[in-house]
Formats: C-alpha cells, sequence, structure tokens
C-alpha cells in the first residue's frame, strides 16, 4: 500500500466472514454520504445516530434492513466521512451490501487502512495506530491493558515529553552558537547539560527495556532438564493438554516444543527441550544445542530434577540464573525430607507432574509474574521498531554528550538527530515505506 488513496471511499467487512447474526460493514471517504442516500433511498440519518433503514438496489429491491449510522467528518474514526451498516451476518446478503457499493464507486479497503487514514489526518500517532493492531490480537488481560494505555497515548506522551526537552535544550545550543559575543554570565549552552543527560539516562532505560514487548509477545519460559525426568509432563500439567509426547524412552524430546498459555493475566510462551547431556545422535546433539539457545535467551528457566535421580541436578546448574525455577519432580514417589541442596537464589517447589500436582509451581510462576509486572515502570516500550529508534536516539544523543566540550556546534546536530528518531516512532517523520510496513500488518476492515 503506498499510501491512502484520499480520493477514493472504501468499504470493508469489519466483522469475521462468515454466517454470523449481525455483520458490519464499514464505509469512509468522501462519497460515504452518497453511498449510504443510494442504499438507503434518502439522505444520512442524524450523526452518531443508530437508524434502521431497508437497503435496496438501484431497482428498488429490498436486500437487507439494517443498522445504520452516519458519522461525518472530521468528527469520526479516520477523520473522514463515514458509515457502518450493522446487517444480518448472512453471507448473501454481506454479498449483496457489497456488490451495491462497488456498483456505488466504492472499492474494498486494503490491510489497515482505516487506521492508516485516521493516522494521516492527524486523529492518531504511529504507536495509536500500532495499538490498534495490539489491541485486536489480545489474548490476556496483560496485553489489552497495555494495549489500552498505549491507544490512550501513554507511549506517545513519553516520546514527546523527551522530544520537548530536547527541544528546549536545542534552543540553549543555538543561542550559544548564534549569540557567541553576546556579554552572558556563564554558558548558555551549559545550562543543556543537566536536561541532555536526564534524558540520556531515560532513553538508554527505555531501549534496553524488554518487558512491553514480552507481554505483547509472551514471556519465554524455557522448561530444561536431564533426559526422562519429566520436563515433557511438566509442560503438559501447565498447559492443561497434552502437547508434548511423553514416553519412558530417554530423549523422545528432540525439538523445541513451544505451547502458548495464559497465567495471571499474562502471556506465556512454554518451551519444552530436548533432555540435556552429552550424546553421539547427530540429531539429539542438534536438539541439546536447541536447548541451551533457547533457554539461554527466555525470560525465565525452569529446570526439572527427577528426585528419584538426585544426580540430574548437575545437568542443568550451568544453565539456571537467579530467580529461576528448580522443579523437584516425581515428589510422590520420595520421603517429603528427601531434597538435593538447591542453590538459595533459585525457587524450589516440589511436584508430582504425571499426576498432575503442578499447583506450588503455577504458584512460582504466578509470582514470578506479578513480580514482573510490579517492577515495571509503565509505560514500556511494546515493539522492536521502537527499540532500534531509541537505541538510535540514544546513541546520537551519547554523542552530544561528548560534543558539548569541543563545540555547540556539534552538539546541536546530534540533538536534531535524536529527536528525528524520537519522531520517526510516533510517525512524524517516517518514511512511506515504513509506513507500508507497519499497516500492512493489519487485518482488513481496521
Amino acid at each position: 500500500m503506498s499510501g491512502p488513496r484520499f480520493g477514493s471511499t472504501i468499504f470493508a467487512l469489519a466483522t469475521p466472514f462468515g454466517r454470523g447474526a449481525v455483520a458490519v460493514v464499514r464505509l469512509s471517504g468522501p462519497g460515504a454520504g452518497n453511498a449510504l442516500s443510494s442504499l438507503c433511498g434518502r439522505e444520512p440519518p442524524e450523526p452518531r445516530r443508530a437508524v434502521v433503514r431497508k437497503l435496496r438496489s438501484a431497482d428498488g429491491e429490498v436486500v437487507d434492513e439494517a443498522l445504520v449510522l452516519w458519522m461525518p467528518g472530521p468528527g469520526s474514526f479516520t477523520g473522514e466521512d463515514s458509515a457502518e451498516l450493522h446487517l444480518h451476518g448472512g453471507r448473501a446478503v454481506v454479498a449483496a451490501v457489497s456488490d451495491l457499493l462497488v456498483r456505488a464507486g466504492l472499492r474494498l479497503a486494503e490491510p489497515g487502512e482505516f487506521t492508516r487514514r485516521a493516522f494521516e489526518n492527524g486523529r492518531l500517532d504511529l504507536t495509536q495506530a500500532e495499538a490498534i493492531a495490539d489491541l485486536v490480537e489480545a489474548e490476556s488481560g496483560g496485553q489489552r491493558r497495555q494495549a489500552l494505555a498505549q491507544l490512550g497515548g501513554a507511549l506517545s506522551k513519553r516520546y514527546e515529553a523527551w522530544r520537548e526537552a530536547l527541544l528546549d535544550a536545542l534552543a540553549l545550543l543555538e543561542a550559544e552558537i548564534d549569540f557567541p559575543d553576546e556579554d552572558v554570565p556563564g554558558s548558555v549552552a551549559a545550562a543543556a547539560l543537566p536536561v541532555l543527560q536526564r534524558v540520556m539516562s531515560e532513553l538508554e532505560l527505555a531501549a534496553t527495556d524488554l518487558h512491553g514487548e514480552r507481554v505483547r509477545e509472551g514471556f519465554r519460559v524455557a522448561i530444561v532438564g536431564a533426559p526422562n525426568v519429566g520436563k515433557s509432563s511438566v509442560l503438559n500439567a501447565l498447559a492443561g493438554r497434552d502437547a508434548a509426547i511423553v514416553t519412558a524412552i530417554a530423549g523422545t524430546t528432540r525439538d523445541v516444543v513451544e505451547i502458548p498459555m495464559s497465567l495471571a493475566g499474562q502471556t506465556l510462551v512454554l518451551a519444552d527441550t530436548a533432555g540435556l547431556r552429552v550424546t553421539d545422535d547427530l540429531i539429539e546433539a542438534e536438539g541439546v544445542r536447541r536447548a541451551h539457545a533457547w533457554s539461554s535467551d527466555a525470560d525465565l528457566r525452569i529446570g526439572v530434577l527427577d528426585l528419584t535421580r538426585p544426580d540430574t541436578l548437575t545437568n542443568v546448574s550451568g544453565l539456571l540464573k537467579a530467580g529461576d525455577i528448580i522443579v523437584l519432580n516425581k515428589a510422590d514417589l520420595v520421603p517429603a525430607e528427601v531434597a538435593p541442596a538447591c542453590p538459595p537464589e533459585l525457587t524450589v517447589v516440589r511436584a508430582a507432574a504425571a499426576r498432575p500436582q503442578i499447583e506450588a509451581l503455577r504458584d512460582a510462576l504466578t509470582d514470578w509474574l506479578d513480580g514482573c509486572a510490579g517492577s515495571q515502570e509503565f509505560p514500556a516500550t511494546t515493539r522492536a521498531r521502537h527499540r532500534t529508534l531509541l537505541q538510535e536516539a540514544a546513541a546520537h544523543l551519547k554523542r552530544s554528550l561528548q560534543d558539548l566540550s569541543i563545540g555547540a556546534e556539534l552538539a546541536a546536530e546530534d540533538v536534531r538527530l535524536t529527536i528525528r528518531a524520537l519522531e520517526r516512532i510516533t510517525g512524524r517523520s517516517d518514511p512511506e515505506a515504513v509506513l507500508d510496513r507497519v499497516f500492512a500488518n493489519f487485518c482488513i476492515g481496521k
């Protein structure tokens, strides 16, 4: 999509295709009012008031009796004249109305075109537009809350506050450049230093914080351990279904099995991994390599031990980090006092995954998620695109601080580049190609 064709009027089905009780068709563009009049046989209804109208073809045949909403611009979602038709949800009804709209000169909207028109007309910035896509895809309470906060402008306000502070600092630097011979006490540019340092600190923190992306994509949790200690049984017990094959044969799991699940209002991506051991089997060895790679990048590792084989602790000791969880599996087969000596920085729970008795592990995972949420300062950066641009902005600002010792001219230029990087996050200065990629991921009707 190379930019919306604003001279055209678009329409799209905004509800899932197929049979349903109601199907909503959205219209937007300069011809929306005329199209609505041709369907209803009269002028559009009072703005933002739902009315029932018979929709007719050019020869007067009634196609459907629908609920009609008229929303003239600029006070609509897209900023253009817009309408909604709440039809009966049969496929034949939707097809007939779509055919009438095409005959009236409208065209089918491209993916994300309604939201893109809202962006182009200043109704949303780019982070808010992305939040709409996230809200449509939200599967957990955490994802929903984060998307709603972003749609409400939480991220925009954060980036704009940095931009405003940098503009103030840039004004001081420009004053130093333009009036070098003025008789003023001290250096005007020196007054910009604390502002630049504060924004620099906040940019670096935001650029390295992955929490928002994890809420959006799912926290990555790796289940690791020696072969046949019950890793797949732990995964199945947590997922509540037989997602991974469980056998008594060591080395059954040879690849990473990823399962999404919701817990405590957040999305987790659980990964069952190959049993960790030295092996001459090339396929199993590749599985072990992937297990190490996946778990090293995970947000949390669950090390599974077999209490009937205490030596299995050595298989995971090199992978686990402070705050990770140790599951003492098969606890139903040994006395309660039997337990290996585990490092104190790990959370230890007893379980019998094959039964399944996994409540203690669920509680430990919930506590870990609550700790992640409690330590997070919102609004959080939610996409790799944001993080990349924040890293770019931080690099420019770091260089500007170094340039201050040389002269205000170089420092001012780097502050300008920092501001431009921030503006690209919200879409103030994004090139057309970037916008095309962002909106191409939207569904049709949004």
